[in-house]
């Protein structure tokens, strides 16, 4: 690949950066003494900087977002003909892409009928969080406004999607939260907290416990992601999903499944949940839906829960009295629609599937050979690896230890991610999310630099 940069333009550029760019998590400190990276241009899984230089992104745009690779120039056809023609209306309103794209997402998912547009994942939540605190005071009095959320589990960055945030470093410094927000324990077995054979009832049966002492009567609903992204790549065990369900229905709590992350093909179905026979209340994603093509989040809901925001028209307040502005913005669901086109035409859910076990089968020989792996773990091209310090006792790898594996990794010119600053003494595990079209040499370079970067930093 030929840069289409003078020196001139790339000084300018990385001066201009330096110099007003606030990066997402990141420490400023670092830039008084080394350049920011810039990346220039995408084409499939590679990336190029501004320096020329390669990579392999087997994190699909740092966040898990860009689930059909870089460089879809029918996707960005797709936004460039939708926008000359209208690029935005209120949500108040309708236009067509936002009514086709409602379409096909709820043809996907069965038993949802209601589509709410947002621009981000956080917002997302946090409609949610409104209505179910609309819910409570319209149908229960004002007593049902408690949400559950689980250890480990990420929700967005909002100061109220925080107040569910299961990673204490996420949220550390930002308080006070708004109230009513109930933590639960996570379910990851590797680090389980009871001793027992069936530990996914087990986990499950914890919430009971936090239900009952809260009072079945307060707690309106519970938001959960399908698979623990940030939070270590955490499949739930065998089990956890029956009885989780079970239990919502038992004292009327809404089932809320954040599908941020996990959603749009990347565990090897169009949603985590459909991985386990999950019938949600509430869907939420962002990230993939239009593989970071254009800004967009939904928020899915059943008939039944939409109904209960029309019974009372005599009500001028019984409506859900919410906006997003930029849930107006015709691009985003025009990017969606050629989005999921790609992923139906080119089969990547089965690629996915193909690629995830090539992923899980390749990361469990480096734990043959590498001890300091003591867990692999992942559903599709959704996957991690848990450093240790000692299998025995499964003392957690030191973060700037795994860090250092990260960084070697990108010098081999490789992009893979690792929990970082969310869970005190817990950010020791290696993420791997490469986009849906990865093909079988992707995922062994993957590995490949992993297990010369883990050799290097471990012996």
């Amino acid at each position: 690949m030929t840069l289409d940069l003078t020196t001139n333009d790339l000084s300018h550029a990385v001066k201009a950066d330096r110099e007003g760019v606030w990066h997402h998590l990141s420490q400023h400190k670092q830039y008084e003494t080394t350049d920011p990276r810039l990346f220039v241009e995408g084409k499939g899984m590679r990336l190029w900087d501004a320096n020329g230089k390669e990579f392999l992104d087997a994190v699909s745009g740092g966040v898990w977002t860009v689930n059909v690779g870089y460089g879809r120039e029918s996707i960005a056809n797709a936004v460039r003909d939708q926008l000359v023609k209208l690029n935005y209306w209120a949500g108040s309103g309708g236009t067509i892409p936002g009514a086709l794209f409602a379409e096909k997402l709820l043809s996907k998912m069965p038993g949802l009928s209601r589509v709410y547009y947002a621009n981000s994942g956080s917002e997302a939540n946090e409609k949610v969080y409104k209505m179910v605190r609309q819910i409570s005071a319209r149908h229960y009095g004002g007593k049902k406004w408690k949400i559950l959320y689980r250890d480990r589990d990420y929700h967005g960055t909002t100061i109220g999607t925080l107040a569910s945030a299961g990673q204490d470093e996420r949220s550390m410094q930002y308080g006070p939260f708004p109230e009513g927000f109930v933590r639960v324990p996570h379910c990851l077995e590797y680090r389980k907290q009871w001793d027992v054979e069936n530990y996914g009832e087990r986990a499950a049966d914890a919430i009971e416990e936090v239900i009952l002492r809260e009072g079945p009567e307060t707690v309106g609903a519970i938001v959960l992601e399908p698979v623990t992204a940030g939070g270590g790549v955490i499949v739930p065990p065998k089990g956890y999903w029956e009885r989780v369900q079970e239990i919502c229905k038992k004292y009327d709590i809404l089932l809320h499944i954040d599908e941020v992350v996990c959603g749009i093909g990347r565990t090897g179905t169009w949603f985590g949940y459909q991985n386990f026979g999950v019938k949600p209340d509430f869907v939420t994603m962002a990230k993939g839906v239009a593989s970071g093509y254009a800004a967009i989040s939904c928020m899915v809901t059943t008939e039944k829960v939409f109904d209960m925001f029309k019974d009372a028209p005599e009500d001028p307040m019984s409506y859900f009295r919410d906006i997003s502005t930029f849930g107006g913005c015709t691009a985003g669901p025009a990017a969606a629609l050629e989005n999921f086109r790609i992923i139906e035409d080119e089969n990547l859910l089965d690629n996915t599937l193909a690629m995830g076990a090539r992923m899980v089968a390749n990361l469990e020989a480096l734990m043959e050979k590498h001890k300091v792996i003591g867990d692999v773990r992942g559903k599709g091209l959704f996957c991690g690896a848990e450093l240790v310090a000692d299998r025995a006792t499964k003392e957690p790898m030191d973060e700037k230890k795994v860090a250092a594996v990260v960084a070697d990794v990108m010098a081999q010119g490789v992009i893979i991610g690792m929990t970082n600053r969310s869970l005190p003494g817990f950010n020791n595990t290696l993420c791997f999310s490469p986009a849906l079209i990865a093909r079988p040499d992707d995922i062994d370079k993957i590995t490949e630099a992993v297990d010369k970067a883990l050799t290097r930093v471990f012996g």
